[in-house]
């Protein structure tokens, strides 16, 4: 049995930071018109200084949000915000996952999410996106204390994965999180079409 791991952002879930701005994918597009908030004001909310202590379990989202949301004089509840964002922030990636689903019709994996989440986002995706429906488990930052590119975030889930038979096939859409990956024994591959899953040899193989 071979684990292959996919990251959410930029690959499941097309990202609003996708290099490619044709392929962005920016929930808080109409952010403005429906709330208010300027939009450029707000998304200095996801800096990485704001929200990296976040992603890491550190700090709670509504917590963080109570905060920030009244020094740029939004008048929303977080929780209103944070459904907002949820609900706003799915466009799937309806090819890959079907590529998925016929890979585990077709090999034996076990199949994984490998992902930089806080904990509201991350129950969010396992059960309201159903992901718990086609993957086997979710490792995400906050609940590994441990946020990709660090060495912990591999350590850790190496660790859940237990001893592997071959090793362990990744897809992540940051070069940083690729190189890391293959410090740690993985075969990582940069996801930036559908098509470096699909022609990957040994997918490519297994769905011959």
């Amino acid at each position: 049995m071979r684990t292959v791991l996919f990251d959410v952002d930029g690959v499941l879930i097309h990202s609003m930071f996708h290099p490619d701005p044709a392929k962005r994918r920016v929930w808080s597009e109409h952010i403005e018109m429906d709330f208010g908030i300027d939009r450029d004001i707000f998304n200095q909310f996801f800096r990485f200084e704001n929200f990296a202590p976040i992603i890491r379990g550190d700090r709670p989202l509504v917590e963080a949000l109570d905060e920030f949301l009244p020094s740029i004089g939004a008048k929303i509840d977080s929780l209103d915000l944070i459904a907002y964002w949820f609900e706003n922030d799915t466009p799937l990636n309806y090819t890959l996952l079907q590529g998925i689903k016929r890979l585990q019709r077709s090999a034996d994996v076990q199949v994984h999410l490998a992902t930089n989440q806080e904990h509201l986002r991350a129950f969010h995706l396992w059960r309201e996106l159903r992901f718990n429906h086609i993957f086997d488990r979710i490792f995400y930052a906050a609940r590994l204390r441990a946020v990709k590119p660090e060495d912990n975030f591999f350590i850790r889930v190496n660790e859940k994965l237990g001893p592997q038979s071959e090793e362990p096939l990744f897809f992540d859409d940051s070069q940083k999180n690729i190189d890391a990956a293959k410090q740690h024994g993985w075969d990582a591959v940069l996801f930036e079409t559908e098509s470096d899953f699909f022609n990957h040899p040994w997918i490519k193989e297994q769905l011959s």
